[in-house]
């Protein structure tokens, strides 16, 4: 059975800078340069929530980044696995019931500012703490106009658009 039973999509979990930077650092520096289509998360309709454990879609075009953050410092990235266009909705095995999840791209207005503005840089930032968060990697993508993160928020993806602070080494990607 697919994670969230997301027809095709079949997470692969990495830890740590190296074998993230090693098995993806590449496809993601190839981003560089390309607009932002989407973000698409996944919409919790009963509870009109997003649905954090869910894969973020990010959306360039050819290119289709999904993200899954997951236990501690668990990390997935896999590419062109999900069409949230082409199923926008999925019924978690009942199609007599009405879907309670769909895709949407207007979740957040911060994110929705960023479609069509050219990434510049893919950021791997390795988090440098004491406690349980340490090794943890998160991705941030940066425009000319603004910036997020997708993080591990404790088995479960975050979202924020700040500067990443000092609790994150920086590795840029852009070359």
């Amino acid at each position: 059975m697919a994670f969230f039973d997301i027809e095709g999509y079949e997470p692969v979990w990495l830890s740590g800078l190296q074998e993230i930077r090693r098995a993806h650092g590449d496809r993601l520096r190839a981003l560089v340069g390309k607009p932002l289509r989407h973000v698409h998360l996944t919409w919790f309709v009963e509870y009109a929530e997003w649905l954090s454990e869910a894969p973020v879609v990010l959306d360039f075009g050819e290119q289709r980044l999904e993200i899954t953050h997951w236990k501690f410092d668990e990390v997935s990235l896999t590419w062109n696995t999900i069409d949230p266009v082409g199923k926008s909705s999925w019924d978690w095995g009942d199609p007599a019931e009405p879907s309670p999840l769909l895709w949407r791209q207007d979740v957040f207005p911060e994110l929705s500012a960023l479609e069509g503005q050219v990434l510049q840089d893919v950021e791997l930032l390795d988090c440098v703490t004491r406690d349980m968060a340490n090794g943890m990697v998160a991705l941030g993508f940066v425009f000319p106009h603004g910036r997020f993160t997708v993080f591990n928020a404790l088995d479960e993806n975050g979202i924020e658009y700040i500067e990443p602070d000092s609790s994150y080494r920086r590795h840029s990607l852009a070359g």
